[in-house]
């Protein structure tokens, strides 16, 4: 029999680790039951727990560095500053860069102010006055081709002198105040052409200034280089005349049938240096038509020269003792258009020898620059000299050119800044309405024009301070800011929108209230197919029914010194509008709106840059290092 194993398992003697784990412990001489209790909880342990008993200690992970050269950092630092820039670039930059390509609707403009409305009409007025063949998209449905036979009788004279504008009310084609009227239009369009651009007129106004400069090269042999005279007006007309003319005559411009004689002068000083004004700022408002800028810079010389050719002998003016012209646009001298011309030459061309001559101090004194007379400060289309001044102040405000200028630049910067105090009714230089409307004429007939054309002036020398960051200058003891000068000129400009007594628009089709009875052949005779005799159409002249063509746009007179307005075409005074008052109205529009300013309303868009384009710099310029020296 074989003997019982009481305790299980094999009878051999094991000889595993485990065995020799308990022999060699310390416990090896323990009371063998315990020891084989101990053995009997060792052995009922699950793996899990012998996993953590007999596994080796968990080493613990060491970070891992990147040196980056000028600082040393954890690699995990660097991973998680990566997925930040790019968790960053997919929350914001993406969005962006998709925004930026997919087409979206531009913002809306903001809508335009009084001022833009009344620029839309005002330039409108012009293509009124248009003689000759008139484009199709001429936008006055009433006109039609006129004037094709003007200038039939000047022989020297290619094509005639067809085109051109209208003057007033009349047939009458002065050139005169015809190219005073283009220059203010370059003028404005210069300083101003963001603004135009931002109210869409700014490809109109240039068709308008290009319609005046066409013609005005008509008038003289534009491409010599010299002339012995000039074409100073088509039509005619004598002061309570009695035989069939421009004025005896009331007829439509497409109706005329009566003798329209081209008159040549061979002495105008005047008149030439105006043409060649007009030429020379037209060509800087088409610096982008290189061929046809440079055309018109070729004409204004020619009859620049034309005018002063020996300039220190006595001339006469385009108007002397001519009765066709004098009652009507008579020049009162001729010095103030030789600074005026010299000074648009200059800006032209960039030649020294006009800036020079405008700066010249005989000249000045001739021009009696630098006197106090108080009608001298009156920007007209006789009076150049307040023009003149400020495009002289421009030179110095802007580009400070210095010897041997700046004695010449200053006495005009100082009297531009006088002409401005002379402005405010405070100073009492000139007398004003009750309503606030500036007597610039004294209370004459075509009171307007005078305002339009020097709140013009006003609005340009405020936007110059503004653009050289001078916050005004002063009148005396009073210092005057721009914003002064621009509330003048916003007084003058809503007065003739309707801000007055009377509560109407001096501009026909602005407003409810407008003059219904305009002192113009167009616009009183109707387009019926009636051909109307020299005195046929004196029943439209004097019936006391509107005018059945709105002639929209044009500036009328304007009211009496008592703010006083006779709406009656017998009223010419009060009732005619002209070339010259519409281009002044479009010049002090354009200035003055905020529309195209940026985002305040004190914000300018004036151009500092444009009118300087031909001019070469004033200083030498810094050369350039040497080259660096090598063995």
């Amino acid at each position: 029999m074989h003997s019982a194993n009481h305790w299980g398992g094999s009878f051999e003697i094991s000889t595993t680790d485990g065995a020799s784990e308990y022999d060699d412990s310390p416990n090896a001489d323990v009371d063998p039951g315990a020891l084989s209790s101990a053995r009997r909880q060792h052995h009922e342990l699950d793996e899990t727990q012998l996993g953590w008993l007999l596994a080796p200690p968990v080493a613990k992970k060491k970070n891992r560095y990147v040196d980056l050269g000028w600082v040393v950092v954890k690699r995990k630092l660097l991973w998680w500053a990566f997925w930040c820039a790019v968790a960053a670039f997919v929350l914001v930059g993406l969005p962006v860069i998709v925004s930026k390509y997919i087409p979206h609707r531009a913002p809306r403009p903001p809508p335009p102010d009084q001022y833009a409305e009344a620029l839309h009409k005002a330039l409108l007025f012009f293509n009124a006055q248009k003689s000759g063949r008139l484009p199709r998209n001429n936008g006055v449905p009433w006109r039609r081709d006129s004037g094709l036979k003007d200038g039939s009788d000047a022989n020297d004279v290619k094509g005639g002198l067809v085109g051109g504008y209208y003057d007033a009310g009349d047939n009458i084609k002065f050139h005169f105040p015809m190219a005073f009227s283009v220059t203010l239009l370059s003028w404005s369009v210069i300083e101003y052409s963001a603004k135009y651009k931002a109210v869409g007129e700014y490809d109109h106004v240039r068709e308008l200034i290009k319609w005046g400069t066409d013609y005005l090269l008509r008038t003289f042999n534009s491409s010599a280089s010299t002339i012995d005279h000039v074409y100073a007006q088509v039509g005619a007309a004598k002061i309570k005349g009695k035989t069939p003319d421009d004025h005896y005559c009331w007829n439509r411009a497409e109706d005329m049938a009566y003798p329209r004689p081209s008159l040549s002068v061979t002495s105008a000083p005047d008149l030439g240096g105006e043409i060649a004004a007009a030429l020379a700022a037209a060509s800087i408002a088409f610096r982008d038509d290189d061929a046809y800028s440079k055309k018109l810079v070729h004409g204004a010389s020619t009859v620049y020269e034309f005018a002063t050719h020996d300039w220190t002998s006595q001339h006469t003016t385009y108007s002397s003792n001519r009765p066709e012209t004098e009652p009507f646009y008579n020049s009162t001298g001729y010095w103030d258009e030789y600074v005026w011309g010299a000074a648009w030459m200059y800006y032209a061309t960039g030649n020294a020898s006009y800036i020079a001559f405008a700066t010249g101090p005989a000249l000045a004194d001739r021009a009696m620059a630098f006197r106090d007379i108080l009608d001298l400060s009156v920007f007209s289309w006789d009076n150049k000299l307040p023009g003149a001044g400020m495009l002289l102040s421009r030179l110095r405000m802007f580009l400070n050119p210095g010897y041997p200028y700046e004695e010449s630049l200053v006495g005009y910067h100082k009297a531009t800044g006088l002409d401005m105090c002379r402005c405010f009714r405070r100073f009492a230089a000139f007398n004003f309405t009750k309503g606030g409307l500036a007597l610039f004429n004294h209370g004459k007939g075509q009171p307007l024009q005078y305002v339009v054309a020097n709140s013009f002036l006003a609005a340009l020398y405020a936007d110059y301070m503004e653009a050289i960051d001078v916050p005004g200058w002063y009148c005396g003891p009073n210092f005057m800011s721009t914003d002064d000068l621009r509330d003048f000129v916003r007084s003058q400009l809503n007065y003739i929108l309707g801000d007055n007594p009377r509560k109407m628009s001096y501009v026909v089709g602005l407003g409810n209230k407008y003059p219904r009875h305009v002192h113009h052949r167009g616009a009183s005779t109707p387009r019926n197919r009636v051909k109307y005799s020299c005195t046929g159409g004196y029943k439209w002249r004097d019936t006391r029914k509107a005018d059945p063509n709105v002639v929209t746009g044009a500036m009328v007179g304007g009211p009496d010194r008592h703010d006083r307005f006779n709406d009656s075409r017998m009223a010419f005074g009060q009732t005619e509008p002209t070339l010259v008052g519409n281009a002044g109205l479009v010049a002090a529009l354009v200035a003055i709106t905020s529309s195209g300013s940026g985002s305040g309303s004190g914000v300018s868009a004036l151009d500092k840059n444009s009118m300087f384009s031909a001019v070469p710099p004033m200083f030498a310029t810094t050369p350039p290092p040497p080259a660096v020296w090598k063995p």
